[in-house]
């Protein structure tokens, strides 16, 4: 007989995280249609008492579901390359509970109009970014008190910072208030069309290279205007430079920005991926192994508050466009989890806490959400398999997007069970089985 979260479950002896600041421990839970009925406690008395089945899960982790502080999804309703019932699908069977949408999209998210809530299918939550500047050109302001009022969760804007003189209107109005204001430090100016950080990987590739001080440049902008403007909570997306974690590391704590970085830029540098792999063109571009080295760093040191998806997708027939003609990006949210816990869990000794942190709690802050948390009644939890192997290719809630960069692979790790969705169960590894 088949398990599935949306009869009784008892998860026996499972390792549990409840919540932020606190070490996973093994506890007796009972999950009915998708929810926590029992966490610990007499929860294995009542499950013999119900006739429940049993899952002996020591070697599994039970825990609150993952925030993605920024995403893209261009066309909800109709989209080739993703739309909203795929993403949902998508997002929830990696663990997902939370994405937020950047304004991009057909209709540029910069009015009210343009904010209204998206017509979800489930419980995933996918609050709205709304934009510093009208279609996220970067040229006019578009009307912040009215997005802010409409429920947008802050304002970002394109993969380029506005014009100085801009965001100095901007901060001077003041209708932002403590709302985030989620801002790229990048000037496409600065790049000289590369397409990969500079460095001594991408000289001898012959790659086009973008140099640091695209984005260095464009940050120390930043930090002057967020120190004149100290009523600012000013968010910087996407980080991918050692150089501009050591601008970071400059200033005093009070005094720095809260920063993104994707998961992507945490995986894969101009040394190591292959040159035939998907994942090489990004926006902010692929950086040195130094570059990642650095961003890891900081994510463990707190100077960078989270991990973003930052979930781009493209279509078939856009991604088999030369490396220079198509759009950059990367897809995929259920990769993120496995990989990042075979890379900073397996290899560099991060705890679980600590992954939860990047992936999670930090992100809620962000986003100005309360902390998540495991409690009775809640379906908001993910059940995560680290042995478990699978093949990226069999996946049946693989979403719509081409350019995943591990969409041929196979991976150790996977969510086996989402509260968002009480019908997904996939089969633990064999440390632990059905009793």
């Amino acid at each position: 007989m088949t398990i599935s979260p949306s009869q009784p479950l008892l998860l026996q002896q499972v390792l549990v995280l409840e919540g932020p600041s606190q070490d996973p421990r093994p506890q007796d839970v009972l999950l009915e249609q998708g929810r926590i009925k029992v966490l610990g406690g007499d929860c294995l008395e009542q499950a013999m008492t119900a006739g429940c089945a049993v899952l002996p899960a020591s070697e599994l982790l039970l825990a609150p579901a993952l925030i993605d502080p920024h995403s893209e999804l261009v066309d909800p309703q109709s989209g080739v390359a993703e739309n909203l019932a795929s993403l949902e699908r998508s997002a929830i069977a990696a663990g997902y509970g939370v994405v937020a949408l950047l304004p991009k999209a057909i209709s540029w998210r910069d009015t009210p109009e343009q904010l209204q809530p998206l017509q979800r299918r489930t419980d995933l939550q996918m609050p709205l970014w709304g934009s510093f500047s009208r279609a996220g050109a970067g040229h006019e302001l578009a009307p912040h008190a009215d997005q802010l009022a409409a429920g947008a969760v802050g304002l970002a804007d394109g993969d380029d910072c506005p014009a100085l003189a801009l965001l100095e209107r901007g901060l001077t109005l003041g209708e932002m208030e403590r709302a985030p204001l989620l801002l790229a430090p990048r000037d496409a100016r600065l790049s000289q069309d590369g397409f990969v950080r500079e460095g001594v990987e991408a000289l001898r590739a012959g790659w086009p290279m973008d140099p640091p001080t695209s984005e260095t440049i464009p940050l120390q902008n930043l930090l002057a205007l967020a120190e004149r403007h100290p009523d600012c909570r000013l968010q910087l997306m996407n980080l991918s430079t050692a150089q501009a974690v050591a601008q970071l590391r400059q200033l005093a704590p009070q005094q720095r920005p809260e920063a993104t970085v994707c998961w992507w830029h945490l995986l894969a540098d101009i040394g190591s991926l292959d040159p035939i792999a998907e994942g090489w063109r990004m926006r902010p571009p692929l950086g040195t192994p130094a570059d990642r080295r650095a961003l890891k760093q900081a994510l463990s040191e707190g100077l960078i508050s989270a991990v973003a998806v930052h979930h781009q997708a493209l279509d078939p027939e856009e991604q088999l466009l030369p490396l220079d003609q198509r759009q950059p990006g990367v897809a995929g949210h259920r990769f993120v989890l496995p990989a990042l816990w075979q890379e900073l869990i397996v290899r560099d000794g991060w705890s679980i806490q600590a992954l939860w942190q990047a992936l999670c709690f930090g992100p809620a802050a962000l986003l100005n959400l309360p902390a998540p948390r495991l409690q009775v009644g809640s379906n908001n939890w993910l059940l995560f398999d680290p042995n478990r192997h699978w093949s990226a290719r069999e996946d049946s809630e693989a979403p719509q997007a081409a350019n995943q960069p591990y969409g041929r692979a196979s991976l150790c790790g996977q969510v086996i069970a989402a509260g968002l969705n009480p019908e997904l169960w996939r089969e633990p590894s064999a440390g632990d089985r059905r009793s």
